[in-house]
């Protein structure tokens, strides 16, 4: 009697563990929320590229996505653009890939 109960308790553990974890956003996800305040067409930010602009895009998607990735995680220095920008420590590095994909995707 003990053993299924055991199995029983086990399951739903487990159950309640895989129900915690987390889902990472996608990068519309997290560009319509912290990226948008910066990166958005209407937005007033001195120096951002505005998605959509591929004038403004165009010199940084010639240097590579590994170096946008990095720029988005780590900032860049001399400009408003901080270490993981107005995400702070709310987004992973994979939410903030998704994000300079989906930027970069939308200013081709």
């Amino acid at each position: 009697m003990n053993k299924p109960l055991f199995f029983l308790s086990t399951g739903l553990l487990l159950g309640f563990s895989a129900s915690c974890l987390s889902v990472e956003l996608s990068g519309e996800e997290v560009f319509n929320g912290p990226c948008k305040t910066c990166h958005a067409a209407k937005s007033v930010v001195p120096g951002s590229p505005k998605m959509g602009d591929r004038t403004a895009w165009a010199p940084r998607i010639a240097k590579g996505m590994d170096t946008l990735f990095a720029s988005a995680i780590n900032g860049v220095p001399n400009t408003l653009m901080s270490a993981r920008g107005t995400c702070g420590d709310g987004c992973t590095d994979g939410e903030l890939k998704a994000a300079v994909e989906y930027m970069v995707n939308n200013s081709k």
